[in-house]
C-alpha cells in the first residue's frame, strides 16, 4: 500500500496569534469624582486598593498572562544572553568615589555581578578592600546599596541598602578599620543625608511608613538626627514642620537638613519637592548643639534658584533662571544673602546651563547645545572664564572628588561612543586615563551606528530636536522597526548616552529615534514650561510630530513604528496612543504614570504636585484630565498593542497606575492586538539588580519587536507532517 503524507501548515506569525485574547475578567465600578462642574468616570477605581485579595489575584493573573505570553516569543533570550555577553566584556564598574580623611570610598561592580559592592582605599596607590557585599549580608535577601557616606575623618561609613528595588533605606554603620557594624540600625528611612562635622552623629529622612500603597505614607517626613551609641527611638526631630512651624513647611515636602566642610559656620535645610526652585534656609552651627535653631531664609521659589548650588565658606554659588532664560551662575553672601543683588559669575549664553562643580581654585560649568556638553572653566581668583575642549562630544559630566586639588573626574559619552572616563587637571587643562574606570569594550558591531541629529516642525511650528540612531547602511524605505522612547517631564533632558540595550536593537537593524520633547529643558526654561501643567499636551504632540516624521521621510512606517515612556513619560505614550492609535504598531508604558487625575492620590503624588497640579485647583484639573491616558480611551477603537509594566514595590509610580491603563485598553480595544500587564515582583521603579533589570526589559523590548514584526522575535512556521 502506497504511503501518503497530509502537510498541514500551521503558520502562527504575529499577524494571527492569540487572535482572541482571553484577559482576566476586570469588573467595572460606578466610581466617579466631580470637580468644578465635570464628572469623571472612575470604572476602575476598585484597583487602587492593593490590599484588597481581589486586587492582588487580578495582577497576578495578568503577570502570569504576560509571562506565558512572553516565553513563547523568540528572539526575548537571546536579547538577555546579548546583553550578559556585553555585561562580561566590559572591565569594571567604579561609581561615586568619595574621599575623606584620606581614604577613598566608593561602589564597584565586577563584570558579570549582579550588584555593586563597596571598597575602600587608603589612597590612590593602595589596594582596594572590601567593605559590604550586599548578596552575602542577609539570607535569601536580594540587597543592594543605595548610597553610602564616610564620616569626615573617614573612620565610619554609613551604608544605606535596600531590597528588590524598594527604595526604603536600612542604615548601618561600619567601623571601617575592623569592617564591622556598629550596634547602630535604622530601618525604613527615604535614605540617608549625611555626618555631623564631629563625626558622632548622621541624618537621615524619617517617614511615616514604607507601604508604597499608603497615600499618607510619605507626607510629613522629617530630617532626624541619629547620635551613635543611642536607641533610634530617641532620634532627634531635628528639620520637620513640627518641629520648624513658622517655616511653612507643606506636608507633601521632603525637609532635610544637612552641614557643609566647606562651609562650617553654618547648618542648612531645603524644603524639596519636585519644584526646581529651591526653598532653602540657615542657620549658625552654634545653634545646632542646642536644639533651638532660629532659622533664616537663605533663599524662596522667587528667587528662581535651580539645578543646583555650592557653599564655600560664606559664599553661595547658585544657578538661576531669573532674567536668564537658558540660566546663569550668581553669588551671595551668607552674611546677608541678597539674590536680587547677586553677582553673576556667568552670564547667560545661547546655550542652557545644565551645572557646575567646584574645586580648589575654579568652578567648572556645564553647557549643553541641546544635544551635547561644552564646559568652560571659571577662574575664582582671576574671575575669569575659558572654554574646556572635551576629548568628544556627547553628554559630559563632572565631579570633584577632592576640593583640596584641581582635579575632576570627567565622563563623557554620547549615542555611539561608550562611557569613557578622564582625569581632568582645571590648572594645566590636561586630560589624562581615569584610575577607576578603564574605557569599555563593545564588538564591531556596535562601532557602525550612524547617529543623526534632526528637527522637526511640531504640531505648533516649534522646531523639536530628534535623535536617530541606526546601523549604517540602513535604507530608509519605510521598513525598518523603529523604537521610540522619550520623557518630557521635570526639565530632564534626553541626554545622549551609549545605551546597551538600545544599541543591541539598533545593530540588529532597528532604528532608534530619540524626540526631545517639550518639558525637557534642551532649549532652556521656556522649553520645559512648554510642556509643564495646562502646557503639557505639546509634550505627547511633540512625540508624535517626530513620528509622523520618521514614517513621512522612510525610517520607518505605522505599521512598524513602536514607542515606549517610563515613569512621568507615561503620560507621553498614554496620550500618543490614546490621541493617535493608527500611528502606533505597540508601545510600552513602563512603570508610567497613566491616571494623572489620580495621582496625586498615591503615596508619591502629593510631593509631585507642583510638576502636574491638583485637582484642587480649576484649571490645573483640567490640565490633569488631558494628561490623563486611562481618561481617553475609547471604545472600539483600534489601539496599538500594549505592555504596561509595574513594579510591585515600587514607591514613586504605584502599581495601579499602569494598571488601571491596562484594564481600560483591554476592555476598549477592537484591533486585536495584545495588551499585557507586566507585574516585576522583584522590582520597584527600578532596581541596581542586573538580571533583573535584563528579565524585564528583555520582555519589553521583545514585545514590541514582535508586534512590530521584526524577524527575529516571530514565531517559526510550525511544519507537522501527519501519516495517513
Amino acid at each position: 500500500m502506497q504511503k501518503s503524507y497530509i502537510f498541514l501548515l500551521f503558520c502562527i506569525g504575529y499577524t494571527n496569534l492569540y487572535a482572541q485574547w482571553q484577559y482576566p475578567a476586570t469588573k467595572m465600578v460606578d466610581a466617579k469624582d466631580t470637580y468644578w462642574g465635570v464628572t469623571y468616570k472612575d470604572p476602575y477605581r476598585w484597583l487602587e486598593d492593593m490590599k484588597d485579595p481581589e486586587v492582588n489575584a487580578w495582577f497576578k493573573a495578568q503577570a502570569d498572562l504576560t509571562n506565558a505570553t512572553m516565553n513563547t516569543i523568540p528572539g526575548r533570550d537571546e536579547l538577555i544572553a546579548e546583553w550578559r555577553k556585553l555585561d562580561k566584556l566590559q572591565p569594571p564598574q567604579i561609581y561615586y568615589p568619595i574621599k575623606e580623611g584620606g581614604r577613598i570610598f566608593y561602589q564597584k561592580r565586577m563584570p558579570g555581578e549582579k550588584v555593586s559592592k563597596v571598597y575602600f582605599r587608603e589612597n590612590m596607590d593602595s589596594p582596594e578592600q572590601l567593605l559590604f557585599d550586599p548578596l552575602n549580608y542577609l539570607e535569601e535577601k536580594t540587597l543592594s546599596v543605595q548610597n553610602i557616606a564616610p564620616s569626615y575623618d573617614g573612620k565610619k561609613l554609613l551604608i544605606g541598602y535596600a531590597e528588590n528595588g524598594a527604595e526604603v533605606q536600612t542604615i548601618q554603620v561600619m567601623n571601617v578599620n575592623t569592617k564591622q557594624f556598629l550596634p547602630d540600625v535604622i530601618h525604613a528611612t527615604a535614605g540617608l543625608i549625611g555626618w555631623t562635622l564631629d563625626n558622632k552623629a548622621f541624618m537621615y529622612i524619617w517617614i511615616k511608613s514604607t507601604d508604597n500603597t499608603d497615600p499618607s505614607a510619605r507626607l510629613n517626613p522629617k530630617t532626624k538626627l541619629h547620635s551613635l551609641g543611642t536607641d533610634p527611638k530617641m532620634d532627634i526631630d531635628f528639620f520637620s514642620n513640627e518641629v520648624a512651624p513658622g517655616l511653612g513647611i507643606e506636608e507633601k515636602s521632603y525637609p532635610y537638613a544637612f552641614v557643609s566642610k566647606d562651609s562650617k559656620e553654618y547648618v542648612f535645610g531645603i524644603e524639596s519637592t519636585v519644584q526646581n526652585e529651591l526653598k532653602a534656609f540657615y542657620a549658625p552651627i552654634s545653634q545646632f548643639s542646642s536644639g533651638n535653631i532660629a532659622w533664616k531664609t537663605l533663599c524662596t521659589t522667587s528667587d528662581k534658584l535651580v539645578r543646583s548650588f555650592d557653599l564655600v565658606g560664606d559664599k553661595v554659588y547658585a544657578i538661576t533662571h531669573n532674567g536668564a532664560k537658558k540660566y546663569k551662575l550668581i553669588s551671595t553672601d551668607l552674611k546677608n544673602p541678597d539674590w536680587s543683588k547677586a553677582k553673576v559669575i556667568a552670564p547667560e549664553k545661547t546655550m542652557t546651563l545644565e551645572s557646575f562643580s567646584r574645586c580648589k581654585d575654579y568652578l567648572l560649568l556645564s553647557y549643553s547645545d541641546g544635544i551635547n556638553n561644552h564646559f568652560y572653566k571659571y577662574n575664582l581668583t582671576t574671575e575669569t572664564t575659558t572654554e574646556v575642549k572635551l576629548p568628544f562630544l556627547g553628554s559630559a559630566y563632572a565631579s570633584c572628588m577632592d576640593t583640596k586639588t584641581n582635579e575632576y573626574l570627567v565622563a563623557v559619552t554620547s549615542w555611539n561612543k561608550p562611557f569613557s572616563e578622564f582625569i581632568y587637571n582645571a590648572e594645566t587643562d590636561m586630560f589624562s586615563a581615569s584610575p577607576f574606570n578603564q574605557p569599555l569594550v563593545y564588538p564591531d558591531e556596535y562601532k557602525n551606528l550612524v547617529v543623526e541629529e534632526l528637527e522637526v516642525k511640531g504640531h505648533d511650528g516649534a522646531m523639536v530636536p530628534l535623535s536617530v540612531i541606526y546601523k549604517k547602511g540602513t535604507k530608509k524605505d519605510g521598513s525598518n522597526v523603529c523604537f521610540m522612547d522619550s520623557y518630557g517631564a521635570y526639565g530632564s533632558s534626553m541626554s545622549p548616552y551609549f545605551s546597551t540595550r538600545l544599541n543591541s536593537l539598533a545593530v540588529k537593524g532597528v532604528v532608534i529615534a530619540v524626540p526631545h520633547v517639550r518639558g525637557g529643558s534642551e532649549k532652556g526654561e521656556e522649553w520645559y514650561k512648554a510642556g509643564f501643567k495646562t502646557t503639557k499636551p505639546n509634550t505627547w504632540k511633540d512625540f508624535i510630530s517626530c513620528a509622523e516624521y520618521l514614517v513621512k521621510n522612510g525610517y520607518t512606517s505605522a505599521s512598524k513604528l513602536g514607542g515606549t515612556g517610563t515613569s512621568a513619560g507615561g503620560i507621553l505614550i498614554s496620550r500618543a496612543i490614546t490621541e493617535r492609535p493608527d500611528l502606533f504598531a505597540a508601545a510600552i508604558c513602563n512603570v508610567g504614570c497613566a491616571n494623572a487625575l489620580r495621582l496625586e492620590f498615591s503615596s508619591n503624588g502629593p510631593v509631585n504636585i507642583p510638576e502636574f497640579g491638583t485637582v484642587k485647583d480649576s484649571i490645573e484639573c483640567k490640565a490633569l484630565y488631558e494628561m490623563d491616558g486611562m481618561q481617553h480611551v475609547k471604545k472600539d477603537v483600534k489601539y496599538p498593542a500594549l505592555m504596561c509594566v509595574a513594579g510591585w514595590t515600587d514607591p514613586r509610580v504605584v502599581a495601579w497606575q499602569p494598571g488601571k491603563f491596562a484594564a481600560a485598553v483591554q476592555n476598549a480595544s477592537s484591533s486585536g492586538k495584545p495588551v499585557l500587564m507586566k507585574v516585576n515582583y522583584d522590582n520597584g521603579h527600578f532596581t541596581e539588580d542586573k538580571e533583573v533589570t535584563f528579565a524585564n526589559f528583555a520582555d519589553q523590548y521583545a514585545f514590541v519587536m514582535w508586534q512590530c514584526g521584526h524577524p527575529d522575535f516571530q514565531k517559526k512556521t510550525d511544519l507537522r507532517i501527519i501519516k495517513n
